[in-house]
C-alpha cells in the first residue's frame, strides 16, 4: 500500500491549462492557467478481501467522476473571475459546489489509501494512542463501527486535533460538511451506498466488519502524528 500513498501525493499536477483570458501588452488580463488534478491508481485494492472487483472498479469510477468535476469547476471559476463576474449567483454556487467536489475527491483518496489489509501492532503508534484516547483498541473499534453505522449517508473519520492531539471519531454527513476544524484524518470509510450496495446491499454492518478488516493499518500510522 506504500505506492497508494505515493500516488496520492503525487495526485495534483501542474498541467499547461488554455489562456482563460489574455489582452496586450497595454494592460488588462495576464494569461490564466488553472491547476489540474490527475485520478491516483490503486493497484494494491485488487483482490482485496471483503470487496469485490465489480464494486471497487465502479468506485473507482465514482471517484475519477469527482477528480473531473473539480477540475471543470476550477476551469469554470476561473473563467468567471476573468470575466469581471465573480459576483454572479452563478458564480457563488459554483464556488459552493466545488468545496463538496473536492471534498468528495480529497475524502475518496484517504479512504482507497488506508485499504490493503494487516493489523495495529500493540507497538504501532496509533495502538498506543487508542489506549490513550479510548481505553483500549476494541473501545476505539466500538466508538468507530458505531459512527460508521449511524442512519444516514456519509463517512466516519478518525480525526486527529493538531493542537492537543487527542483523536474523536467523527460523522461527516457530507464531503464538505461535518469536518472538524483543525483536525487531521487518520483513518476514513465511507459509508454512501455506492461503498458496499454491490456486496452487501442493505446488510452495512457487514461491509463494516469487511472494511475493519481491510485496514491498512501501516498507512494509517503513518498519518498519525505522535
Amino acid at each position: 500500500m506504500k505506492m497508494n500513498i505515493i500516488a496520492g501525493a503525487l495526485t495534483v499536477c501542474v498541467l499547461a491549462a488554455p489562456a482563460l483570458a489574455q489582452q496586450g501588452a497595454d494592460g488588462g488580463n495576464a494569461q490564466l492557467s488553472v491547476q489540474a488534478y490527475k485520478a491516483a491508481e490503486y493497484p494494491g485494492l485488487a483482490g482485496l478481501p471483503g470487496f469485490s472487483e465489480k464494486l471497487i472498479g465502479d468506485h473507482l469510477k465514482l471517484y475519477q467522476g469527482y477528480v473531473n468535476n473539480v477540475n471543470a469547476l476550477s476551469d469554470k471559476l476561473a473563467a468567471l473571475l476573468a470575466g469581471g463576474k465573480e459576483r454572479t449567483p452563478e458564480y457563488a454556487e459554483l464556488k459552493r459546489r466545488f468545496g463538496w467536489e473536492f471534498g468528495g475527491m480529497r475524502l475518496h483518496e484517504l479512504y482507497f489509501g488506508n485499504l490493503g489489509g494487516g493489523a495495529p501492532g500493540p507497538g504501532s503508534k496509533l495502538h498506543k494512542a487508542f489506549a490513550r484516547n479510548f481505553g483500549s483498541l476494541e473501545a476505539w473499534k466500538k466508538d468507530f463501527t458505531a459512527t460508521g453505522a449511524m442512519r444516514g449517508i456519509g463517512w466516519a473519520v478518525l480525526y486527529q486535533d493538531k493542537v492537543s492531539g487527542r483523536l474523536f471519531n467523527a460523522w461527516v454527513n457530507e464531503h464538505d460538511a461535518g469536518q472538524l476544524a483543525g483536525c487531521e484524518p487518520i483513518l476514513v470509510m465511507d459509508v454512501f451506498e455506492h461503498a458496499f450496495l454491490t456486496d452487501y446491499r442493505l446488510e452495512r454492518a457487514k461491509y463494516i466488519e469487511a472494511f475493519m478488516g481491510a485496514i491498512d493499518w501501516e498507512a494509517a500510522d503513518k498519518r498519525f502524528h505522535d
